[in-house]
């Protein structure tokens, strides 16, 4: 063979492999390897878990390197949730069921505080808003040291929250609670005792709303924004006219509410556990 039909054999061979080689390459494109998604779950369950997709398996469901749980089944489920007051009797379902986007508005979420301190941060996402409020809540506890209900997992916007709340939700965080409208002069210590009951303190914050009031008192002389520690409450109707008779009195200023609090021409709202 001549020197020039050995490069004319050899430039043909390396065009075929090159050839050859961009049809893998484009092959290999076109098949491609999706990357799993990571996902971030509750972890804590000795049985269940809920995955940030708002899915619910057992531990050993859970894939190993995603982190998620299988994609099969109810998404956001509520099971053994109350939807009225939004507590769950199961961390993981509270947080399965918080993660519905039409339940749980991301742009109020966003803007709730992590703790009740004024230098405290807010959440970063639903899920960690989700998992952080199933997981405590100051108003689902009665005496500071026992649980108001077996459905204790609430995923409801803080009651003093910037983002506010509905109605529906203010009602719902009386779950478990007895509101008794008191007599003249009495204190809610007082009247929650005289039913067998303890006042309810961290309850009074929703009490102190003129919508709620409303619904156990007349409120006929209007609710006004007042100051004093026996509010919520109702001015009597025989009280001197520059007390309103017959109005309901709220308070802005949230550190004076206290259960011990009691007024000589008022009926205090109280609620009792």
């Amino acid at each position: 063979m001549s020197k020039s039909g050995f490069y004319l054999s050899w430039i043909l061979v390396h065009l075929f492999v090159l050839q050859v080689s961009s049809r893998i390459s484009a092959i290999r494109k076109d098949i491609g390897f999706q990357e799993k998604p990571i996902c971030r779950n509750t972890v804590q369950g000795r049985y269940l878990l809920s995955d940030d997709n708002g899915h619910i398996c057992d531990a050993l469901s859970v894939d190993p390197q995603s982190r998620c749980c299988p994609g099969k089944g109810e998404k956001f489920s509520c099971h053994g949730c109350n939807l009225l007051s939004q507590c769950c009797n199961s961390y993981e379902f509270c947080v399965s069921c918080c993660l519905n986007p039409a339940r749980t508005q991301k742009e109020q979420v966003l803007k709730v505080k992590v703790a009740k301190q004024s230098t405290a941060g807010t959440y970063s996402s639903v899920f960690d808003f989700c998992a952080g409020r199933c997981r405590h809540n100051s108003e689902s506890v009665v005496h500071e040291n026992a649980y108001i209900s077996d459905f204790h997992h609430c995923f409801s916007l803080p009651s003093n929250s910037s983002a506010g709340a509905t109605n529906a939700n203010l009602e719902g965080r009386l779950n478990g609670i007895n509101v008794i409208v008191g007599r003249q002069g009495e204190s809610c210590d007082s009247v929650c005792k005289s039913n067998g009951q303890s006042c309810v303190p961290n309850k009074l914050l929703v009490l102190n709303q003129c919508d709620i009031m409303q619904k156990y008192m007349s409120c006929k002389g209007a609710c006004l924004a007042s100051m004093g520690p026996d509010q919520p409450a109702e001015v009597v109707d025989d009280a001197p006219k520059n007390l309103n008779p017959g109005a309901c009195l709220f308070t802005r200023t949230q550190s004076m509410l206290s259960c011990e609090g009691s007024h000589l021409y008022t009926r205090r709202l109280c609620p009792c556990a």
